[in-house]
């Protein structure tokens, strides 16, 4: 049975630069500078020091014109099923990640994309920036797959799919390839892609002649999917969302 709701606890009084900083935008430094440039409201008006101590469930604060507090953010780990949209207006009545969580967390939206044929590992959250941040494509998240394709997998297409290959959209960035398991009618290998081109994986191992059986997402950069099972869904602990910040602050700006 998916995990019950809990609710969020209430936010604790820290620096300007931290509540910045913990929002994803970049380290307490780079959230000095965001200060000291101008570019930070606080309830309203031009912040004029990043020492200032901020409730971020209760202050109001802007960068650049942009809420990043003022409200209790919710972050969720669900592991998608086949068959369920990541989509959450559907026109044709198809069922939903939010079918999957109770009321009072659909007002989330999903960090990324998972097609409806693939399952796995995805982020729900109304943290609308941590959103940006992690689907931004100078970020380069690591996205792990375990890929199990309707054939042999040669070590020619093993490094075909290592060092990027020719799509309509592009040619795809390296990747980190490791098989599994490796038989006639059945092959496995685990792939781990920065980037997020639509249905990427499947259209990179159809342009090698590798049916995809089953496409299942198992990681977001330090985040596992380990544990969770089909249909359930979690809150992230406070240590895997830290790690999560830290990933996009260190990762290209």
């Amino acid at each position: 049975m998916p995990k019950r709701d809990v609710k969020p606890q209430s936010s604790q009084r820290l620096r300007l630069n931290q509540a910045i900083a913990q929002s994803g935008l970049g380290s307490r430094r780079q959230a000095n500078a965001l200060v000291l440039s101008g570019r930070v409201k606080l309830n309203g008006k031009e912040a004029t020091s990043f020492s200032t101590l901020v409730d971020p469930g209760k202050d109001r604060i802007e960068v650049d014109g942009r809420l990043i507090s003022g409200r209790d953010f919710v972050y969720v780990l669900l592991h998608k099923p086949k068959g369920i949209i990541t989509t959450c207006a559907d026109e044709l009545g198809r069922s939903s990640v939010l079918d999957l969580l109770p009321q009072s967390l659909r007002h989330l939206k999903p960090a990324g994309r998972l097609d409806r044929d693939s399952q796995g590992l995805l982020l729900m959250t109304n943290d609308g920036l941590l959103i940006q941040a992690l689907t931004h494509p100078t970020r380069q998240v690591a996205k792990t797959y375990r890929a199990t394709v309707a054939a042999m997998v040669s070590p020619q297409a093993l490094r075909r799919l290592a060092e990027g290959i020719k799509l309509k959209d592009g040619l795809t960035q390296p990747a980190q390839v490791r098989l599994i398991s490796n038989k006639p009618g059945e092959s496995c290998f685990e792939i781990v892609i920065y980037e997020g081109k639509n249905r990427q994986i499947r259209r990179m191992c159809a342009s090698l002649g590798l049916p995809v059986i089953n496409l299942l997402r198992v990681a977001i950069g330090a985040l596992q999917l380990s544990g969770l099972k089909s249909g359930t869904w979690r809150h992230l602990s406070g240590q895997e969302l830290s790690r999560l910040k830290q990933d996009l602050i260190g990762g290209p700006s």
